[in-house]
Order: structure tokens, then sequence, then C-alpha cells
């Protein structure tokens, strides 16, 4: 389930060699230094009846790759590799992925050239 800000993923029944997994994923645009606004990013639950949680930054010139991360993050709490909940749930990370760059346009005043297919147009 997306909403602006926030993800939940689960997976109910362990079969095919994926765990049982409860995770929520909350992410916010805030200010940074002189080189613009970072991403705090937030999962916590349990992957395999084992709870979690962690926190990590981005700046907003890396954070498109914070799909990578998740699944790291995701794979050192239980979760196998080749499982991330990012592929599994490619439909809510999409949404994710459009309202960081929506998020990240506006907090820097305008499109962001290297991520902005309409940029200088």
């Amino acid at each position: 389930m997306f909403e602006p800000g926030h993800v939940h993923v689960f997976n109910p029944v362990a079969a095919l060699g994926l765990p049982t997994y409860n995770v929520d994923f909350y992410y916010e645009v805030r200010p940074g230094a002189k080189d613009g606004p970072m991403v705090h990013f937030r999962m916590t639950g349990e992957i395999d009846g084992k709870p979690f949680e962690e926190a990590f930054e981005m700046s907003h010139d890396t954070v498109f790759n914070f799909a990578s991360t998740v699944g790291k993050v995701a794979a050192k709490h239980g979760m196998p590799i080749n499982h991330s909940p990012v592929l599994r749930h490619h439909k809510e990370f999409d949404a994710t992925f459009e309202d960081l760059r929506a998020k990240l346009k506006a907090a820097v005043g305008g499109p962001l050239s290297a991520h902005d297919p309409n940029a200088g147009s």
C-alpha cells in the first residue's frame, strides 16, 4: 500500500523461499546543508518473525537509487537478496519514486535536470 511518505508491504505466508514479512517504509525530504535537500528513510517491521528498525539518509542527487539501499537493508534483516520487497511490490515503489521526484523538484525550486526528461524543454 502506498501513500505519500509511506509504503507498507507484507507477505503473510512463507513460500518458495520467501519469508513472512510486514514492513513499513517511511520517507521525507528534509532541508540539507549547502548541498541541497536530503531524504530521510526509515524502515521498520519484521522479517521472518524478527523485528527490526533502520534509518538512513540519501542526498537529493543520489536518492533515485533508493531501491538498492532498501533491498540491502531488507537483506541485512533476513530477506533473501533475490526477493527484495522492491521487486515484489514494484507498483508501490514506482509511486514512491514519482512522489520523491515531485517533492525534490519542489524542494530545489525547479526541474531536476539529471532525472527530469522535461528539463530544459
